[in-house]
């Protein structure tokens, strides 16, 4: 599992984004969960961390690994 620190997310529609943004990224067999609360997102696979934070960036949040 990859886990995720992520800034920004204000509101479920946010945490949704950022799940929908990480499904799509290859390498990615399942997105665990998104926490508003703890401003993480965890996902399931092989995919490339840089994939990951790029995808969470290009929807307007921050990212980094946690």
């Amino acid at each position: 599992m990859v886990k995720l620190k992520v800034d920004g997310m204000t509101c479920e529609h946010c945490a949704a984004a950022v799940k929908n943004a990480l499904s799509g990224v290859p390498g990615v067999v399942k997105v665990v969960g998104v926490s508003l609360d703890r401003g993480e997102a965890v996902v399931e696979g092989q995919p490339d961390p840089k994939a990951l934070i790029a995808a969470v960036e290009a929807e307007g949040y921050r990212a980094e690994a946690a």
